[in-house]
């Protein structure tokens, strides 16, 4: 092997697995007063969708959020900024909080999750189970 050779496979043993982001910490979400106001991406605060605000991360990046105390999970995708906070590392929409249990409580411990990807989260198919009814 020349070293042009040891050099390329350095580099694609270095470079092949991206790091992903993930964080311990707290989610609290937004009041509902914040609803239709416009998020720093320019897009306008919908409770009912599942999106967050974080300090640093790029918008669009979709985020695994796990509620440490119930392992409740929501995929929710960064639209908007927060300043930076030793108390909270993510504020959820409404939607999100409700889907890992936060109403009740308002913050949470909670462990973040880069979805890996192209961008775009699992899907989830729900399938219902349709009963025969007795006619034929």
């Amino acid at each position: 092997m020349n070293l042009f050779s040891l050099i390329l496979v350095f580099l694609f043993s270095f470079n092949s697995g991206t790091a992903l982001y993930s964080a311990d910490g707290k989610a609290s979400y937004y009041a509902d007063r914040m609803h239709g106001h416009r998020t720093a991406n320019g897009e306008r605060y919908d409770k009912m969708q599942l999106t967050a605000a974080h300090a640093t991360l790029p918008f669009n990046t979709f985020i695994q959020v796990t509620n440490v105390r119930n392992g409740k999970t929501v995929v929710v995708r960064i639209n908007d900024r927060m300043a930076p906070s030793r108390h909270r590392i993510i504020d959820l929409s409404r939607a999100a909080a409700q889907q890992i249990g936060l109403i009740r409580e308002g913050v949470a411990p909670v462990q973040l999750q880069e979805v890996a990807d192209d961008g775009q989260p699992e899907m989830t198919t729900v399938v219902s189970e349709i009963k025969p009814t007795g006619k034929k």
